[in-house]
């Protein structure tokens, strides 16, 4: 077995992973063993008494595993800086979502962003958006998760090669147990434990995934952090340009126009996101929790673009598969007993992301489809026993989707948001429809949430078919939709408005009204947006200098 780690510390190195694997799921027994999870509420919502740093902590974890470790590291190897827009733009959703779209959620006393558009449309609206989120939860999330994850798991710890099985068998033997795993925590655990992880694996996510790539320039810079910089400076300046050209992967542009699109319903609209806020101890500490997860995705591009430019000055060509990159450089930088701590944070990461999506499943499901439209007369405890069955379904149906993602031209991060685009980009439009305005009928509604994932796959068909004359990037692309699609509901608005509903919109502005708003909403907002546009403008004055 040496022969396949040389120079490392067997013992110590699965010692290290075991303990630091075992130590976060015995704290969260531990702290939430006395809750009493047979209660759908505390289950689904934790009982809404999260404190904001737990909020944050949940939020960053929901988000962020090895698909964005991996993917997003390896489309930096291939594309430079310009990748850096996935985790800068959120700063601004996240800021939109504390200050426009949680008063909204908070006030209707919802659980499930369908439920929210059901006291805008109709019950049938609500069932529907239920079956189209929980279809790109399961095929267009959660398989990217156990994917990213088993290369990651399976690269550090050299599984082929341990157990003699080829590289997709290993795959698979690491998806499955990261589904296990995943599984049992949701079923068992609940909201608060699943948080209260989420906010521990945060920590030491955080703390080893900033140091991968000081360590890495180190390592570049012969034991020298001054040389390794100099080093990644003068050889890859051109990919440390956040600003895209029009041929590039994230031209500048499409921050304004999908970009933007796709991070407004990921943070302010998605259910996976949006039930971690319900789960506040109140209104301001869900609003000081979002902000907070704003302030830490200042930090991503350190560890989610940086490591990836430099794999590329460590290794050159011989990365091969941009996703391969990430593992690679922490696999020839950490010592040894870091290496089993950072593969125990990794493998928590991708737990986390993954339970939550589980969760988030389940939750969907008894409240969106079993009680709403089964079984209307269903117990608490009935919802329960449904949701946590339909998650074991869920993680059956993400681990064989799993086994047919790879070897993605645009890597499996890209890829992974082009496909999500399909189904997120009508389920804002309908939502933001929703809150904007009164008129627009729930038949244009549902017309829009179904059409829409048709005229996605339209607009790309049309493009690469040359029909629009020139290239147009696929994130300008799902920006037509949205405004065909919010067009078409303000037509139907028009020419068949919904019925008046005057009272309810006053009861809804009194209820946000009764809120207690954070009183440094505001100040901190304004922090985080100056924080967010002097990145852009630095790294882009640096790669501009001789």
């Amino acid at each position: 077995m040496r022969d396949l780690y040389p120079g490392m510390n067997l013992p110590l190195l699965f010692t290290s992973f075991l303990f630091f694997t075992a130590l976060v799921p015995l704290i969260a027994w531990w702290r939430t063993r006395r809750i009493d999870n047979s209660d759908a509420r505390t289950f689904f919502l934790a009982d809404r008494r999260l404190p904001w740093f737990q909020i944050a902590g949940t939020l960053l974890l929901t988000n962020l595993s090895t698909e964005q470790l991996i993917g997003l590291n390896g489309a930096a190897s291939i594309h430079g800086a310009v990748v850096m827009a996935w985790e800068i733009l959120p700063v601004f959703a996240l800021i939109a979502m504390a200050a426009y779209f949680l008063p909204r959620y908070w006030a209707g006393n919802i659980t499930t962003i369908p439920e929210f558009l059901e006291t805008r449309f109709d019950r049938t609206t609500r069932r529907l958006l239920g079956i189209i989120v929980l279809a790109a939860i399961t095929f267009n999330f959660m398989p990217f998760v156990l994917y990213s994850g088993g290369i990651a798991m399976s690269s550090i710890f050299r599984v082929p090669e341990l157990l003699g099985i080829s590289p997709a068998a290993s795959f698979l033997v690491m998806a499955w147990a990261v589904a296990v795993i995943g599984t049992v925590y949701v079923i068992w655990g609940g909201m608060s434990a699943v948080a209260l992880s989420d906010t521990l694996y945060g920590i030491g996510l955080i703390a080893g995934a900033l140091l991968i790539p000081i360590l890495g320039l180190i390592h570049l810079g012969d034991g020298d952090l001054a040389a390794g910089i100099s080093r990644v400076a003068t050889h890859q300046q051109p990919k440390l340009n956040p600003i895209g050209p029009a041929t590039s992967n994230i031209p500048f542009s499409t921050l304004f126009t999908g970009l933007m699109l796709t991070n407004i319903y990921y943070w302010c609209t998605n259910q996976l996101i949006v039930q971690r806020t319900f789960a506040a101890s109140s209104f301001a500490e869900a609003q000081k929790g979002v902000l907070a997860a704003a302030a830490l995705k200042l930090l991503g591009p350190f560890y989610l673009v940086l490591p990836g430019i430099i794999a590329v000055e460590m290794f050159g060509a011989s990365i091969g598969n941009g996703d391969l990159a990430y593992a690679r450089l922490v696999d020839a930088v950490l010592p040894t007993w870091m290496i089993g701590f950072f593969a125990a944070v990794l493998l928590g990461t991708i737990i986390s992301s993954f339970n939550s999506g589980l969760h988030t499943a389940s939750t969907l499901f008894g409240y969106d489809l079993y009680r709403a439209w089964i079984r209307q007369d269903a117990t608490d405890v009935q919802v329960l026993r449904v949701g946590k069955r339909f998650a074991v379904v869920v993680c059956l149906a993400a681990l064989g989707a799993s086994s047919l993602l790879g070897g993605a031209p645009e890597g499996v991060f890209t890829l992974m948001k082009r496909l999500m685009a399909a189904f997120n980009i009508p389920i804002l439009a309908v939502v933001i429809m929703g809150i904007v305005t009164t008129r627009v009928p729930a038949f244009a509604a549902k017309i829009a949430l179904v059409g829409g994932v048709g005229l996605h796959f339209l607009l790309g068909w049309l493009a690469d078919q040359g029909v629009f004359g020139r290239p147009i990037h696929w994130l300008h692309l799902i920006a037509i939709n949205f405004v065909v699609l919010c067009g078409f509901m303000l037509i139907a608005g028009r020419v068949s408005p919904a019925p008046p509903r005057n009272h309810e919109r006053a009861e809804a502005a009194k209820s946000r009204a009764a809120l207690v708003t954070w009183p440094h909403l505001r100040l901190v907002g304004w922090i985080l947006t100056l924080g967010a546009i002097a990145m852009y403008g630095f790294l882009w004055r640096f790669s501009q200098s001789g």
